[in-house]
């Protein structure tokens, strides 16, 4: 039968303990995010919802309940008295979990802005229930996972900080997130849990195992601010580059 995926199955085998993950194109010309699981295989969009879908034409249900509030708003002047209702919250939670998936088949591919935005969109999700779910169930429900969502952005952003040999930055993005997941505890009344929390740990093994740079070259680091130049369609700052790098390269001892 068509529907029977087997043979997809048996050409992507499952490897346990390790997050298989792949990019694939569709027949309509659409880049797509698949991750092999034990029962089958996930596939998730780039962008947008993970499943694609544009719940009530909105992008997400997240985006029609912050369209809710500011209506709210703008008819009470004041978000008080707006709530959400535990089905909601339900709702909500669970398309959390779909960009959850998202997010960890983008690290394993060191997508690193694409992790910042779907672990940032989660985090102020967490924030809006705690804040506007009716019940206080709802509101404690996906606090508990502020300390994940904050250590996954910092190694995102501590990644792409040095892949652009800024050290310095991703030290303090690591930092940061250390910060966040200290006020999370001190907040929930359990300040002594920090040390022992696992996102705690990694965060710290992070900042000793961060490789020290090598300084850059000058004439590679004029080329890179150049090309950055050019693609931002910054054409005077290219220009100015452009004469820099010329006559380095004309100075140099080894021009001929």
């Amino acid at each position: 039968m068509e529907s029977d995926i087997s043979r997809l199955l048996e050409d992507w085998p499952y490897e346990p303990g390790k997050v298989n993950v792949r990019i694939i194109h569709n027949a309509r010309g659409e880049t797509l995010l698949q991750m092999r699981v034990d029962l089958g295989i996930l596939q998730m969009h780039l962008t947008g919802r993970p499943d694609g879908t544009e719940p009530d034409g909105y992008e997400s249900l997240f985006e029609a309940a912050k369209a809710r509030l500011e209506a709210h708003e703008r008819s009470f002047e004041t978000d008080e008295g707006f709530v959400i209702t535990p089905e909601q919250c339900r709702a909500l939670r669970e398309e959390a979990v779909q960009y959850y998936h998202r997010y960890i088949c983008l690290g394993v591919l060191e997508q690193y802005k694409a992790v910042e935005r779907d672990t940032t969109r989660n985090l102020e999700l967490v924030e809006f229930c705690a804040r506007y779910a009716a019940e206080e169930a709802d509101r404690r429900a996906l606090a508990q996972v502020r300390p994940h969502l904050l250590m996954i952005r910092a190694k995102a952003r501590a990644g792409r900080y040095m892949d652009a040999g800024e050290r310095e930055k991703a030290v303090a993005a690591i930092e940061e997130a250390l910060e966040g997941i200290a006020e999370h505890f001190a907040e929930t009344g359990n300040p002594d849990a920090f040390e022992e929390t696992r996102e705690v740990q990694i965060l710290h093994n992070m900042l000793e195992d961060l490789p020290e740079l090598p300084p850059a070259d000058p004439e590679e680091e004029l080329q890179r601010r150049l090309e950055t130049a050019v693609a931002q369609e910054n054409y005077e700052l290219a220009a100015i580059l452009r004469d820099e790098l010329r006559i380095m390269r004309e100075s140099s001892p080894h021009a001929p």
